[in-house]
């Protein structure tokens, strides 16, 4: 195995992938952590309040036109130039057109170029509270008509399961490509749910990363919990026209419909992690997941520097 990935910690202050249900686990971790000393940014003192409070924030006009116009030739560009079978590229079930490309920031320097942007890292870095690196990124693609959505569920279950992350110190940034229409499949979120965590039942199966990329079945609360959840704190859409952000912290329940209408929806989806918050062996998961999907080494984004996955080793 490659990139740095120290031991577990003996204690696992997010249990999840039980055998039976357990009871919903208070966060413990700070939101906004910028908070626990100056960490300067963009955002005001209402916005880091709302953040920390919803879990969410809304930023418009984040990527310029000029650049929007570069991004969508490369909707085209990347799954014309992978091979078809490169693992980066994740397919619908069904129809096989192309759901996500991940890692775009390693074959697209318009995309590196918004990971460094003025309107983007700093934002990352104030939340975070640090330097931050890119756990992962990937261009999602819904198609008109064919275009399947994502099942309820908080990423950093995910992530602390079958990636290692220590603490919910990670945010994600999902930048509209295309319009969001509230009938495309736009991202719908449980404002306030990142303050609990709620552990899954079932195990990790061997070697289902990627089925999981085409379909959420593993690692999603039961229904009833889910029921309780949006009666506590009612459901939010993340629409939009294109350059929108939509940045949310990565515990909030959040999920998406299928697109059967014809306005395909594509967005930049953007998830850095802290440097102080590395990834360790996964909590519940018998291995890894791929460097494409999970990147191992905290290596720090710096504005003019070329951005990559982690150095590999052995």
């Amino acid at each position: 195995m490659t990139g740095y990935a120290p031991d577990r910690p003996q204690i696992d202050r997010y249990p999840t992938r039980v055998e039976r249900a357990i009871a919903p686990v208070p966060r413990t971790d700070p939101v906004v952590w910028s908070a626990r000393g100056p960490e300067p940014g963009p955002l005001s003192r209402d916005e880091l309040e709302r953040f920390e409070r919803d879990g969410f924030l809304l930023r418009p006009r984040s990527v310029a036109e000029e650049q929007l116009a570069g991004l969508r030739r490369e909707l085209e560009r990347l799954p014309a130039e992978l091979s078809p079978d490169d693992p980066r590229v994740v397919r619908e079930g069904g129809s096989g057109a192309v759901r996500s490309v991940f890692a775009p920031h390693l074959c697209s320097g318009l995309v590196a170029d918004v990971v460094r942007s003025e309107t983007v890292l700093p934002l990352a870095r104030q939340l975070l509270g640090s330097d931050v690196y890119l756990h992962q990124a990937r261009i999602n693609f819904m198609p008109g008509f064919s275009g399947s959505g994502f099942y309820w569920h908080s990423d950093f279950e995910t992530w602390h399961a079958e990636d290692g992350l220590p603490a919910i110190r990670t945010v994600s940034c999902s930048i509209a490509l295309t319009e969001n229409y509230p009938y495309n499949g736009a991202l719908m979120v449980m404002p306030g749910s990142h303050h609990t965590f709620y552990p899954c039942v079932g195990r990790t199966p061997e070697n289902h990363h990627q089925s999981s990329l085409v379909r959420q079945e593993i690692g999603v609360p039961d229904q009833e919990t889910l029921a309780k959840a949006a009666d506590a704190s009612g459901i939010f859409q993340s629409t939009g026209p294109a350059g929108t952000a939509f940045w949310f912290d990565a515990n909030l329940l959040h999920g998406s419909g299928s697109n059967i209408t014809p306005f395909p929806r594509s967005n930049l989806f953007l998830v850095f992690n802290s440097v102080e918050n590395a990834p360790v062996e996964p909590f519940a998961a018998a291995r890894r997941r791929p460097e494409h999907i999970a990147a191992r080494v905290p290596e720090p984004i710096r504005e003019q520097e070329p951005i990559s996955q982690g150095k590999r080793s052995g």
